[in-house]
């Protein structure tokens, strides 16, 4: 599924003075399976491209096209299903539930689809080295830990697109490798795509394509 951007203005970013080769107010096309590096600075829109490209804000010019569907169009049971099934999201803020567990934010997520069993969600903590902490909160978790939370929830879905804000900002080098190569297999086992946001750091990752804000 390519999801086409055309001459995409978000009103709040109208104002500002984007180059000539931004993603905003240009025609870009997100190839379907393509694994993308989008990169800018502080300030340019990156968790506006993730919440705008996955319906959460509408303020903004121009057409996104899942494939020939504008998303404008899409009613409630569309985007329960794309978000169910086709478009995976590691948000900037997270959004753990922070009274809820390790385990209990996988199992609500994971329970959606049946993607992995309880023994699989673990071996994924143990690749990130936070399988010890199963049944701790996520709110008393440090921010490189919830990160990696997060990422393994992202994966407990089916997905044509996954698309990750800033999603290794707390974590060192060796971690965001490990996260890195977690992430390119699943991706590469569903013939799927990703779009991985950043201050200008690839974390080592050789990507097929590099867009700008």
């Amino acid at each position: 599924m390519n999801i086409t951007l055309n001459q995409i203005m978000p009103e709040p970013l109208a104002s500002i003075n984007h180059g000539e080769n931004s993603i905003w107010g240009n025609k870009v096309v997100l190839e379907s399976g393509k694994r993308i590096l989008l990169n800018a600075s502080s300030g340019k829109g990156k968790t506006t491209f993730t919440t705008t490209t996955i319906g959460l804000r509408k303020d903004y010019s121009g057409s996104i096209m899942y494939g020939d569907r504008d998303i404008k169009s899409f009613s409630t049971d569309d985007w329960t299903d794309v978000r169910t099934r086709q478009v995976s999201v590691v948000f900037q803020d997270l959004q753990l539930f922070p009274k809820l567990s390790v385990a209990e934010n996988l199992r609500l997520k994971n329970s959606l689809t049946d993607t992995f069993t309880e023994v699989e969600l673990k071996r994924m903590l143990e690749q990130l080295e936070i399988d010890n902490k199963w049944d701790q909160e996520c709110g008393l978790l440090s921010m490189g830990q919830q990160q990696r939370v997060a990422i393994v929830r992202a994966m407990a879905q089916p997905y044509k697109w996954l698309i990750m804000d800033e999603p290794y900002s707390h974590l060192d080098i060796a971690n965001a490798e490990r996260c890195m190569n977690m992430i390119h297999e699943r991706t590469i086992e569903q013939n799927a795509g990703f779009v991985l946001t950043t201050l200008g750091d690839s974390h080592g990752y050789s990507f097929e394509q590099e867009l700008f804000l």
